[in-house]
């Protein structure tokens, strides 16, 4: 038996004790650290080649290696922060660097910079797809599109209005009107059995006021009428321009819905605005009076946002001081094969390794991926006592191998002092 394998082998499991309690410290310092992962150390034995059966020992070494329980998820505390995010389940979100670099984490404490950026503790901003041009196409093992979420400019967006919805009962018992006393003939003394307004916006966001106009022009057969309430005179006919859509609709007289052939929406040209399609497919004709029964238009004008708020599919909506909510970002989450090989960065974040797999990108509440929770922040996943009880038992390792040192360089001294 060698005494400076003795020395060699005490001093490797100084080594890895210490390494223990490194990992011990960091844990305790990050006790109180949002979306943190217990860090650990798990040794294994490095032994040299023995020599045949009956010869001296010899011995050989600790190994370390270092593991984060990325995978483990912590318990959630709820704040009044819309902007503070937990997932619940598997996943993480996709943040960068100032240079751009995406990275993955679970630190979701996000407030706004000072671009209106949303950036967490750690000083990294929230990528997320933009809905300017509705859903949008998820790359799935890459972060092409991911663009950093930001919410400062959106107080001054405007929407002009391009969908909208408009269901109402006409009475199947109503009067039929005159062909010249239409709504279509916009004169002084036109008719019509059920009138209703619609709020729509230009491209400006300025507020447009549409009258559509229902008027039955034979059995089962109705006109609808759209004219823009500013050339309206003295609240209605004659307006100074003609309608700016007609059409006519047909029901089954048997059911009160709309016919096969009967048209389901109406194409309207928005003064300074882009054509609206109103549908109309939940029309309904029954013997009871003229009923309006739901009436939605999109688009927004320029207002203040009043409220962000991010469902828990990763959709952020804003809140516009009219009340007009409008969705302006998919956030998505990311996975990778086996979350602990990850490695761990400073700021609380994660990249991928060849251990742990490819990056796969996905949307919150589907495939595997787990749910957004807005108002909530997800805590570390160290527990106090458990570190405080393997500090202790490391101290008391690290205090036998050096006794061992201690030992094996007392033998040393009288295998020197021998010769003299």
């Amino acid at each position: 038996m060698s005494l400076y394998g003795i020395m060699r082998t005490s001093t490797s499991g100084m080594s890895a004790q210490a390494s223990r309690l490194a990992s011990v410290a960091d844990n305790i310092a990050n006790v109180n650290t949002n979306g943190y992962k217990r860090a650990s150390c798990e040794f294994s034995s490095l032994l040299i080649e023995s020599c045949p059966t009956g010869a001296a020992y010899t011995s050989g070494s600790v190994n370390v290696e270092n593991r984060s329980a990325i995978s483990e998820q912590g318990t959630f505390q709820n704040t009044a922060s819309t902007s503070d995010l937990a997932i619940k389940g598997a996943g993480f979100f996709v943040v960068s660097n100032a240079s751009g670099t995406p990275f993955l984490t679970r630190a979701g404490s996000f407030v706004k910079n000072e671009k209106g950026e949303l950036v967490n503790a750690g000083g990294f901003k929230l990528l997320g797809y933009p809905l300017n041009n509705g859903q949008p196409t998820i790359t799935v093992n890459g972060f092409t599109g991911l663009t950093p979420v930001s919410i400062g400019d959106l107080a001054l967006t405007a929407k002009a209005t391009t969908t909208a919805q408009f269901t109402a009962n006409v009475p199947s018992n109503g009067s039929i009107i005159a062909a010249a006393a239409l709504p279509s003939t916009n004169s002084a003394t036109s008719q019509y059995t059920g009138k209703s307004s619609l709020v729509s916006y230009d491209n400006l966001g300025n507020q447009v006021l549409l009258d559509l106009y229902f008027s039955k022009t034979a059995s089962n057969t109705w006109e609808v009428a759209a004219y823009d309430r500013a050339g309206a005179t003295s609240g209605g006919f004659p307006y100074s321009s003609a309608a700016l859509s007609t059409s006519t609709l047909s029901f089954d007289p048997t059911t009160g819905a709309l016919a096969a052939a009967s048209p389901t929406s109406l194409s309207v040209a928005i003064p300074n605005g882009k054509t609206m399609s109103l549908d109309l497919s939940k029309m309904s004709q029954l013997a009871t009076g003229y009923t309006v029964i739901s009436a939605t238009a999109d688009g927004n004008p320029p207002s203040g946002v009043d409220l962000v708020e991010i469902t828990r599919d990763g959709t952020l909506m804003a809140t516009f001081g009219n009340g007009t909510r409008v969705p302006v970002y998919k956030i998505p989450l990311a996975t990778v094969t086996s979350p602990d090989q990850m490695s761990a960065l400073s700021g609380n974040v994660f990249s991928a390794t060849q251990k742990s797999g490819d990056v796969k990108i996905g949307l919150a509440e589907t495939s595997n991926f787990g749910s957004i929770l807005a108002s909530t922040l997800e805590q570390s996943n160290v527990d106090l006592a458990t570190e405080l009880t393997t500090m202790i038992d490391s101290q008391r390792g690290y205090s036998a191998n050096s006794k061992v040192f201690q030992t094996g360089s007392e033998l040393m001294d009288v295998l020197i002092n021998l010769k003299r």
